[in-house]
């Protein structure tokens, strides 16, 4: 009986399992991006909640050493992946302008960079304060991904890639 037991346990972690991994990185139960608009470097306004293609919102800080840490594999993804996805880099509030700028001239990486001057933006996607923290939103306005820490690079490369297959 002891052993019938254990095996059901068990079967129950890994069904508890397969759960918590379906509800935070395959489904689209992470809710809605905030209504939050961006400008790309052309002038064009894109619409977190409503972007016509997948968006990756990472937000950063130039004190923080895992955010440039992964910047250039950033900068590698969106080279890879081109317009399939939109990438746009959030500085925190808390970052003085002046290194922000200094380190985006610095680093002319292939990406949106937007300074969140008001802190707005973090609020708006659930009072965002550690950095690195990342989500991506999918085209029907979705939170499909979010992550404390560094990117899943090959996770969030294969999202995209099935999010915008015909590009």
């Amino acid at each position: 009986m002891n052993n019938l037991g254990s095996k059901l346990f068990g079967l129950l972690v890994i069904v508890l399992l397969g759960a918590l991994l379906y509800f935070t990185v395959f489904s689209d139960g992470l809710g809605k991006a905030p209504d939050v608009t961006v400008k790309n470097p052309q002038g064009q306004s894109i619409n977190l909640s409503q972007p016509k293609k997948p968006v990756l919102v990472n937000f950063w800080a130039t004190s923080c050493p895992g955010c440039i840490a992964e910047m250039p594999h950033l900068a590698q993804m969106k080279n890879a992946l081109g317009d399939r996805f939109e990438l746009v880099a959030v500085s925190m509030q808390y970052d003085p302008a002046d290194q922000v700028q200094k380190f985006i001239e610095t680093n002319p990486y292939p990406f949106i960079f937007v300074k969140d001057s008001d802190g707005k933006i973090a609020q708006a996607f659930g009072e965002v304060l550690l950095t690195p923290t990342s989500f991506l939103i999918a085209p029907n306005g979705n939170i499909v991904y979010r992550q404390v820490g560094e990117v899943q690079f090959d996770l969030v490369t294969e999202r995209i890639k099935q999010m915008s297959p015909q590009l």
